[in-house]
């Protein structure tokens, strides 16, 4: 995982003094190659053991260590590229870009977000959700926001391999679903922040009816990771312009495209006649495709 969407991920969880050293270098990565320790404390009004604090919450031993990788990821972003310099990207937009710096900063975040989602992904707990879902007898979804979205595209890949799967669109639904659920049940919710109160309760009212679950979140320490029993991790960078709800839905649909694969590998001869059956099915006179008209 990149260092700047290691500090994106722990910025909830990190004490005021440390959350605005992040705010202050996800705002502005260079910021740490320009400033010294204590420069940068008195920017982010806290002190320099305050930012050795910080740099050992996103794994390093000091600010030396920060300042060189740093240097190296921004470096190794900016060739990517020659449409925008490595501090640019992943930054804000700004009213002065132009269309082309606006694609080419939208292509590199969302293929960035791609990149490092799938590459993090914990294979171990993939396999698990993919075995455990494969073999549900009913699959409820419940996602807030963009997690809407994303939910009803698993909803619907998993109905159309013929499996029994809800996609609630609101918080009372998603309850009463999950009431219902039962050992041989899973619930999977989608939150970006992993703090939204009705998918944590989702997930603690579809776990105290014994059913299963999982959560995809952006969060690993969040309630909603702590509320699964399974959780994947996405990986984004945030902007103001970009924010969570925005920037989380093709990391979620990532995601789910793995988990999608996995399932109709483990349900392979009876995911393809339920394809089949649901193509054939939409297919007019003389296989002229009915929503064509």
């Amino acid at each position: 995982m990149s260092i700047q969407s290691t500090i994106q991920s722990r910025l909830p969880s990190l004490p005021p003094a440390s959350a605005r050293v992040a705010m202050a270098i996800i705002a502005d990565p260079s910021r740490v190659l320009n400033h010294t320790i204590s420069e940068l404390a008195q920017l982010c009004k806290t002190s320099d053991p305050s930012v050795v604090r910080f740099c050992q919450a996103i794994g390093f031993t000091g600010y030396a260590g920060l300042r060189l990788a740093l240097a190296t990821e921004l470096g190794r972003e900016g060739a990517t590229s020659e449409e925008a310099p490595a501090p640019e990207f992943g930054g804000d937009l700004n009213p002065g870009s132009s269309l082309a710096e606006t694609v080419a900063r939208i292509r590199f975040t969302e293929t960035m977000a791609i990149e490092e989602t799938t590459r993090n992904l914990d294979l171990v707990v993939l396999q698990k959700a993919v075995t455990t879902i494969a073999a549900a007898r009913r699959i409820n979804l419940y996602g807030v926001g963009s997690g809407t979205v994303v939910a009803e595209d698993l909803r619907y890949k998993l109905f159309r391999i013929g499996m029994s799967v809800n996609a609630f669109p609101n918080e009372d639904n998603a309850l009463m679903g999950a009431s219902l659920m039962g050992p041989e049940d899973v619930a999977i919710a989608f939150s970006h922040g992993g703090e939204t109160s009705s998918v944590v309760e989702f997930l603690h009212t579809a776990r105290a009816h014994g059913a299963d679950s999982l959560v995809i979140t952006n969060v690993s320490d969040s309630s909603a990771a702590k509320a699964a029993a399974m959780h994947l991790l996405t990986v984004v960078r945030e902007t103001p312009f970009r924010a969570g709800a925005m920037a989380s839905r093709i990391s979620q649909l990532a995601v789910v495209d793995c988990l999608f694969v996995g399932i109709a590998q483990q349900r392979f001869d009876g995911a393809v006649d339920a394809l089949e059956a649901t193509h054939q099915a939409v297919q007019g006179p003389g296989g002229k495709d009915r929503s064509q008209g």
